[in-house]
């Protein structure tokens, strides 16, 4: 257990130097002193000291169900968000869990992506304006506040980011309130773009999150894959899109163009980026930890 935590130490004090724009000297400096770590080793035990869950996962207490895909296995919410913080080095957030293709692992060699789930309760999101919506205009649109969003992402201390344009078009299925697309994005200082797929499911009173992130390679796996991951998971009864009641639940300040752009509409009349939409897990799974085990592993076989 103290090699554990001495290696997630080391990984995000590493990360975090990284992030701070420390000098080589500085890095090279923290490698040496945690050079005698066996990090295979290490890594292995981690990856082992994880319990996934296969078949009927209740979320967020009663609020939904997932079947976990064949394929696939699920991570709870506790291992998650140590996944994703500890380990990824993101942002805290509210997660309900992660799903893994089955032969991989949170820091295992041949890892590809992962399926992070949240929830959103922002609102009953009416969804008249899905037969409407002109995804060429709405990918312009977003193109533009995406630039203009970068200020604020390096003024948090993320690195900017270019949404390239569509990986694979929006699609919403009015019968199943289900809807999902995917972009392809530009991580400053990244060699390959970034895969982040989105898929929304529409419930009372929110909406349920998945996405999955990871190289552009990825593409063809999840697509494989979308239609029994948009399969596994529903709203309880009493949670779903059905169960709307006007006259006591919150109605959303958005549409489905709204929620795929990730915006809100603010009581001024104006849209307004999300800061949590740029949040993405990416910039821990397949970026700076990818570069510090290059880094890292490299070193010390060389």
């Amino acid at each position: 257990m103290k090699k554990l935590l001495l290696f997630s130490l080391s990984l995000t004090l590493t990360m975090n130097l990284y992030a701070d724009g420390g000098s080589e000297e500085e890095t090279d400096t923290l490698i040496s002193e945690i050079d005698s770590l066996d990090y295979q080793s290490i890594i292995d035990s981690i990856n082992a000291s994880f319990t996934y869950e296969y078949g009927a996962i209740i979320l967020d207490g009663e609020m939904a169900t997932l079947n976990v895909p064949t394929g696939y296995k699920f991570l709870n919410a506790e291992q998650s968000e140590y996944v994703l913080t500890d380990l990824w080095g993101n942002p805290p957030s509210e997660v309900l869990g992660l799903l893994f293709p089955s032969h991989t692992d949170p820091l295992s060699d041949n890892f590809t992506y992962a399926v992070e789930i949240t929830y959103d309760e922002e609102g009953y999101i009416e969804d008249d304006d899905a037969k409407d919506l002109d995804y060429d205009d709405l990918l312009e649109e977003m193109i533009e506040d995406t630039k203009a969003a970068n200020e604020e992402r390096i003024n948090l201390g993320y690195g900017s980011v270019e949404l390239i344009g569509w990986a694979s078009p929006p699609f919403y299925d009015s019968e199943t309130k289900k809807l999902h697309w995917a972009k392809e994005l530009k991580f400053e200082g990244a060699e390959e773009n970034t895969l982040n797929y989105n898929i929304r499911i529409l419930g009372r009173r929110g909406y349920l999150n998945l996405n999955a992130i990871g190289d552009m390679s990825i593409l063809p796996l999840v697509k494989n894959d979308i239609n029994p991951i948009l399969a596994s998971v529903e709203f309880n009864d009493g949670h779903r899109y059905s169960d709307f009641d006007p006259d006591i639940d919150k109605i959303a300040a958005y549409g489905i163009g709204g929620l795929i752009a990730g915006k809100i509409l603010a009581k001024t009349g104006f849209f307004v980026v999300l800061l949590k939409f740029w949040k993405v897990i990416a910039l821990g799974a397949v970026g700076l930890f990818a570069a510090f085990k290059n880094r890292i592993f490299g070193k010390k076989e060389s």
